[in-house]
């Protein structure tokens, strides 16, 4: 195989960790889109003031007190975009999806605009499109840190809009939708679009307290088309945010799957190949064994070859030998069966062996 079994121990290893690595990016993706809807709701009623106010100010001053010109068409030098993406990956198509609304927006209106992007990700993919780029702005990391980055888009908006007399501002961003989806969203939100501005002249107060607008001149309609602004701002980067990380949630999810069963199908290489190992062992002790036992197949009879003698074999024959002694005249025969003979004397002629030992 092309793999050792330390090999795969080692990608074993690097796909467990990465697995570790998968599913606590999940579980940061998955707490992260409570709070950053958490917020989005939560931004509701303060919302509803604000278009109330707006509503006070259009039934006391008309639709002329607009500071931007509600109907005017704006110059072309003074169109505006703010494009909502990613400063990191894993995000699936998040980013591409915002940048072609963008893009098929921006193309159908008069002049080259100013855009603003939010994220390293789509600003990187707005420069290659050739969409003229004014500023980026690095995307937060929290809820707590969308008020700071939605001042800034602020200041640099009013600071380009003192000589304008209409300037007109889009939003670009991804919204959430159901089942962990999400949809490019585009809004305009100055001029005021004058269908709304009546809409919200019309409505009716929540009380019998009737407001009115202290002072008149244009100073309190202002200020409640900056907070207006500071709300659809904050609420499109929280929904951004949130479609961000459901983004990030289902391409870990994909991830999460991918590794599982690249997990299985290296554990069942690396068992595999260590089943070989094992029986490739087993295989060389068997041919061992044969090679030892092998002049037991060449005989011809199939009878066990003879076994070698013992080591004390030969000690054996020689004690199994007669044995002659000679000294003195006496001899003393052995025999193989180990009994001893009657002793024969021999030396002097005539005279007998008698009864008592030597």
């Amino acid at each position: 195989m092309s793999d050792s079994t330390a090999s795969l121990r080692r990608k074993i290893a690097s796909a467990g960790e990465l697995h570790s690595v998968v599913r606590t990016m999940k579980a940061l993706a998955a707490s992260s889109i409570t709070q950053y809807e958490n917020s989005v709701a939560a931004l509701g009623d303060y919302a509803r003031t604000v278009e109330l106010g707006l509503g006070a100010c259009f039934r006391q001053g008309g639709m002329t007190a607009h500071p931007y010109g509600a109907t005017r068409e704006p110059a072309p030098a003074d169109i505006r975009a703010v494009v909502f993406g990613s400063d990191q990956g894993l995000v699936g198509r998040f980013n591409e999806i915002v940048v072609e609304r963008a893009i098929a927006a921006l193309s159908a209106l008069p002049g080259t605009p100013r855009v603003w992007a939010v994220g390293e990700r789509v600003h990187a993919r707005l420069a290659d499109a050739g969409v003229p780029l004014a500023e980026r702005y690095a995307v937060p990391n929290s809820v707590q840190a969308i008020t700071p980055l939605v001042g800034k888009i602020l200041l640099a908006h009013e600071a380009g809009a003192r000589s304008a007399q209409a300037p007109e501002l889009h939003l670009f961003y991804n919204r959430p939708s159901a089942a962990g989806a999400y949809t490019p969203v585009s809004q305009r939100l100055l001029p005021l679009d004058e269908s709304w501005s009546r809409e919200l002249a019309r409505g009716q107060w929540p009380t019998a307290l009737l407001p009115q607008t202290m002072g008149f001149s244009g100073a309190t309609l202002r200020a409640l088309i900056r907070e207006f602004l500071f709300v659809s701002l904050f609420r499109a980067c929280a929904e951004s945010l949130a479609s961000e990380n459901a983004s990030r949630l289902a391409a870990m999810e994909r991830a999460d799957r991918n590794i599982d069963e690249l997990l299985q199908i290296l554990k069942g290489t690396f068992h595999r190949l260590r089943q070989s190992s094992i029986d490739e062992e087993l295989f060389d002790v068997i041919s061992g064994f044969d090679a030892l036992t092998g002049p037991t197949r060449n005989r011809s009879d199939g009878s066990p070859p003879p076994l070698p003698p013992p080591p004390h074999a030969a000690a054996a024959a020689r004690l199994a030998r007669p044995l002659s002694i000679k000294g003195d005249g006496f001899e003393r025969l052995h025999s193989h069966s180990g009994s001893l003979g009657p002793p024969s004397v021999a030396g002097r002629p005539g005279r007998a062996r008698s009864g008592r030992g030597l």
